[in-house]
C-alpha cells in the first residue's frame, strides 16, 4: 500500500522541479524513482561533494541524505496544513567512494502524526553500501 498523501503518487520529475537555486541544485541531486513506500536519488561524487582527500564528503552525504528523507516526509502530509522541520539525523559513513554516482534509498520507519523517522541507505556504482543514515522529522502545523 502507498504511503504518500493525496491521490497521485509523488514523481521524480514534480521532485525535481524544486532544485533550482538550492543546495539539492547545487549538488546535482535527482530524484529518480518512487516507489509504493520509498523513493531514490542520486548525486554525483565531483568536485562539489568530495573532500581536500578526494573521497566522497560525509557533510555532502547528510545532505543528501536529509534530502531524501524530508523530501519524504513532505510527501507523506497534507502540505496546505502542515510542514516537516528535521530535528535529528546521523550517519554511519562505511566505504570511501571517489568518483562516479552514489545512489540512495530512502524508506520510512515510523509515520506519524507529529514525526516521522526515515532511514537512508547510500551506495556507490558497484552497490556497496557507503552510509547509512537515519533523520528524524518534526511535523509541524502551518501557522496562518
Amino acid at each position: 500500500m502507498a504511503i504518500w498523501y493525496g491521490r497521485e503518487r509523488p514523481t521524480p520529475g514534480r521532485l525535481n522541479s524544486h532544485r533550482e537555486k538550492t543546495l539539492v541544485g547545487h549538488l546535482d541531486i535527482h530524484f529518480t524513482e518512487v516507489g509504493d513506500d520509498y523513493l531514490c536519488a542520486t548525486m554525483p561524487v565531483d568536485t562539489r561533494t568530495r573532500q581536500p582527500y578526494g573521497v566522497l564528503h560525509g557533510g555532502a552525504s547528510v545532505a543528501f541524505a536529509e534530502t531524501m528523507g524530508s523530501t519524504g516526509a513532505a510527501c507523506c502530509i497534507d502540505n496546505g496544513r502542515y510542514q516537516c522541520f528535521g530535528q535529528e539525523i546521523n550517519a554511519n559513513h562505511l566505504r570511501p567512494v571517489s568518483s562516479g554516482l552514489v545512489t540512495g534509498t530512502a524508506r520510512p520507519y515510523h509515520i506519524g502524526a507529529r514525526s516521522q523517522v526515515w532511514g537512508i541507505e547510500i551506495r556507490d556504482d558497484k552497490d556497496h553500501l557507503v552510509c547509512v543514515s537515519r533523520i528524524t522529522l518534526a511535523i509541524v502545523e502551518r501557522r496562518v
